[in-house]
């Protein structure tokens, strides 16, 4: 097992749960990012000592710099700090769990300065694409998932004795607050109840997010590019429990689950100590409590984003990169209140059949079809 990591978004969702995963097991903290909350950051600071801290905002760095000053916690900011958590030489793991675009360029820093990646951040793969692929595979580090989907697929995986017997993959997802409404339902909903999730605690991005499904379609284009599956060979199923995390079946129909409370500890845990297992902080799963299981068809019709990504997938290039930035930039409008729900899929879909497509070679192609998308959506808002 490891000892030391890098915690890339350690003030979020999955940072703060990574962290209750490394007190478990007892692990080094070498370095510690947040986008704006250096009060929590702070707190996490002087608890586990990291060499480095970075604040990606930068006026706020130069405050959270001066509140530690009495450490000898190195503090940095912006972009170059990002990279600079990512590549510590000291750390063995990097976990990146930044919300959004800003997570692809310190993730391929990290491969290539030689260091395995736990993968929170599903933009990076969505976005990046082969760029991020092609330098995991070049540097030889693992690509671990954290997301309770692939990790469960990864999970399900390790008992195949080759790829020919894979058939397909099938995700799960909860179907978030809004399962089983009409579109005529959805024209009023509001930013608190899209942030109504039935069973899961996650920041207000990803929650709305899961509100339209999007959630969903990124994973279905994450899935294909973990495991190298074709969009055709990935199902989703709805399965309001939110017990059973993913699937895979077999060539000979054969069906293999990952179950587990709905709690992302199992999934970081995982992926920090793969291919061991250690006793978690998480619960232990009663089925006969639990009582039943049920599963629904996605309601493609309704919750356009699914379809979206399904056609960005399909198309390759930039497509996914416009999928991707298209929804950032319409998600936090409605989080603004600047747009509504279902404004969200219309300017998502929007973006995949209007901006020309194309392949990219860099990063920095990467990022154009990004603002491209977020100018789409700008320039269509109703």
């Amino acid at each position: 097992m490891i000892k030391n990591i890098s915690i890339l978004g350690s003030t979020g969702s999955i940072g703060t749960q990574t962290l209750d995963v490394v007190d478990k097991l007892n692990l080094n903290v070498v370095a510690l990012t947040a986008s704006t909350n250096i009060d929590l950051l702070e707190e996490q600071v002087r608890k586990y000592q990291p060499q480095l801290a970075v604040v990606f905002d930068e006026a706020k760095a130069k405050v959270f710099k001066d509140n530690i000053k009495d450490t000898d916690t190195l503090v940095l900011s912006g972009m170059d700090g990002l990279t600079a958590a990512a590549t510590v030489e000291s750390a063995e793991l990097v976990l990146n769990s930044v919300v959004g675009m800003v997570g692809l360029k310190p993730t391929i820093a990290a491969a290539n300065a030689k260091k395995d990646i736990a993968l929170a951040n599903k933009e990076t793969l969505v976005a990046g694409g082969k760029l991020v692929t092609d330098a995991v595979k070049s540097n030889g580090v693992k690509l671990l998932p954290v997301d309770s989907e692939h990790s469960a697929i990864f999970q399900c995986l390790q008992g195949m004795p080759n790829s020919k017997c894979l058939k397909k993959l099938i995700l799960t997802a909860s179907g978030g607050p809004f399962f089983g409404k009409t579109a005529d339902e959805l024209k009023s909903v509001t930013i608190e109840q899209a942030l109504n999730h039935p069973n899961w605690s996650m920041g207000a991005k990803i929650t709305v997010d899961s509100a339209t499904m999007m959630n969903k379609g990124l994973e279905i284009i994450e899935a294909s590019r973990l495991f190298d599956v074709s969009s055709e060979n990935i199902d989703v199923v709805v399965h309001r429990e939110s017990i059973i995390h993913s699937m895979i079946e077999y060539s000979d129909n054969s069906v293999i689950a990952q179950l587990g409370l709905p709690d992302m500890r199992i999934p970081i845990q995982y992926a920090v100590t793969y291919p061991e297992r250690y006793p978690s902080p998480v619960g232990e799963l009663n089925l006969s409590q639990i009582g039943k299981l049920t599963f629904y068809e996605p309601d493609y019709d309704t919750f356009k984003c699914l379809n979206a990504c399904k056609k960005a997938l399909s198309m390759g290039g930039a497509a996914t990169a416009i999928a991707n930035g298209a929804n950032e930039e319409a998600n936090m409008l409605f989080r603004q209140g600047k747009i509504s729900f279902l404004d969200i899929g219309e300017l998502v879909s929007g973006a995949v059949d209007s901006i020309k497509n194309f392949e990219p070679k860099t990063v920095d192609d990467v990022l154009s079809a990004d603002k491209l998308a977020r100018q789409y959506v700008l320039e269509n808002v109703k």
